[in-house]
């Protein structure tokens, strides 16, 4: 296929995008979700969850893990979505304490800091979330059309805030419902491809060892279990999904999200192993390797798979930046205009830092990742054994939550270098979320204290 019959089709899937968004917008549906006063129904939040889950960074780091690690690269990143079962699990314990967010249950016991903190790591998220799927859109287009890179990261990202500016939340949810189906239908195809090809051997898959060995693999697969509790809460495109229906039409819409969100991932690791075993050199994001790889058709299906779910997570992301900064940090007016400023300036942030530079993929996950870990002993403690957790306990929580943070992503500095142990960064990394949860998990368990029987707070 052509890169212009696959642009092609990537216009016509934006014309559905725009089709499928709300004519009618409300504050209610901007911030909330609802159409027509009606909460979303299990299918659409199984949908929304997914393809905002499955999106192009984490396709591409799959097939990258499992390019270099095999199977237990796959498998590692596919721990990550665990996180709708934890997700679950923190949502459902929340609501029974009568919260709304987790903003609101962090306020009635930390204040205005405990918010103040939580949020500054949920704003980072959002931004990495933004830029990180223009990245993998700067990698297509630019393998589609050299030259094209920027044009094209500012095209997608005008039409994400195009139609999420226009219906916020009830847009987003709307709209992934659309993409999702595109993606399912399309991906299934390029998949369907790969295990009837003469050159494709399951049970090799499944035993790879990738280009560099299936340890570091192993090891990123210890440091998701570590990880797999606090990283869904700091995800606020999870966490807003988890206060917009019933009880039970989220909890199993958390359910299903998680088995099938797992599925595609580790199907499209898929794509990853073969090109390892096939001894394809890496070139560009896999993107280069699977264009000499695989027929014209495939490819295009897997860059179009990519390209759907960048556009889905985006629209998601503008969406919870707006609920965080009108509704929980009341930066702008609870309007439609202020929802669509903040909306604009996240945008113009994610496409800065895009253009500016960045990080390897998987690093944006990993510093994220471990940014959130302070939220483990503190839900924990607070959540799970009901007990009171002091202030200063919280915050020596996050602030080493935040140092493990900070010394991954400055690993490369002398002066934190010498602090780290030697080895492969992802050996740094397991090891900094160990200490990081220890420290955390001490403090707490020093400044806490069962809350009187009978007590919800």
């Amino acid at each position: 296929m052509s890169p212009i019959l696959l642009l092609g089709a990537f216009g016509a899937l934006a014309v559905l995008s725009l089709l499928a968004a709300p004519r009618h917008a409300s504050l209610d549906g901007f911030y909330g979700g609802q159409t027509e006063g009606r909460a979303p129904g299990l299918w659409v939040l199984v949908l929304s969850q997914v393809t905002t889950w499955i999106f192009a960074r984490s396709l591409m780091n799959a097939a990258i893990l499992g390019y270099f690690y095999g199977i237990a690269g796959v498998l590692a990143y596919a721990a990550y979505y665990a996180s709708f079962l934890t997700g679950a699990f923190v949502v459902g314990r929340l609501r029974e304490n009568g919260a709304t967010s987790v903003q609101d249950w962090l306020g009635a016991r930390f204040g205005a800091v405990g918010q103040a903190t939580y949020n500054l790591v949920v704003a980072l998220r959002l931004l990495s979330e933004v830029f990180a799927n223009l990245i993998v859109v700067g990698l297509i287009f630019g393998a589609l059309l050299p030259g094209a890179e920027v044009w094209s990261i500012l095209a997608v990202a005008a039409l994400a805030l195009a139609y999420s500016a226009w219906g916020g939340l009830s847009a987003a949810l709307r709209t992934d419902v659309v993409q999702m189906l595109v993606f399912l239908v399309v991906f299934g195809v390029a998949l369907v491809a790969l295990l009837v090809s003469p050159d494709f051997d399951l049970g090799a898959a499944l035993t790879a060892p990738g280009q560099s060995g299936g340890y570091l693999g192993w090891v990123l697969l210890a440091v998701a279990a570590l990880q797999v509790f606090s990283y869904p809460v700091h995800d606020p495109v999870m966490m807003d999904r988890g206060f917009v229906a019933d009880e039970q039409t989220t909890r199993l819409a958390f359910l299903h999200a998680f088995w099938i969100s797992t599925l595609c991932i580790l199907a499209f690791g898929l794509f990853g192993i073969q090109a390892s075993l096939m001894g394809a050199a890496y070139e560009g994001e896999l993107i280069g390797t699977w264009s000499a790889m695989f027929p014209g058709w495939i490819f295009a299906a897997l860059m179009l798979s990519l390209l759907v779910s960048a556009l889905s997570t985006l629209d998601s992301a503008l969406a919870s930046a707006a609920r965080l900064m009108v509704e929980e940090l009341r930066m702008a007016p609870r309007s439609l205009a202020g929802g669509r400023v903040v909306m604009l300036g996240f945008t113009l942030a994610g496409v800065a830092l895009t253009l500016w530079g960045n990080q390897t993929l998987f690093d944006a996950v990993a510093v994220s990742g471990t940014a959130s870990l302070f939220l483990t002993p503190v839900l924990i403690a607070g959540l799970v054994m009901n007990r009171h957790v002091a202030g200063w306990a919280y915050l020596a929580a996050w602030g080493a939550a935040m140092l493990g943070a900070f010394a991954y992503f400055a690993r490369s500095w002398p002066a934190v270098a010498a602090l780290l142990p030697e080895g492969h960064k992802y050996e740094q990394l397991f090891v900094i979320c160990v200490v990081v949860l220890i420290a955390g998990g001490l403090a707490v368990a020093a400044g806490s204290r069962r809350v009187a029987a009978g007590h919800v707070g």
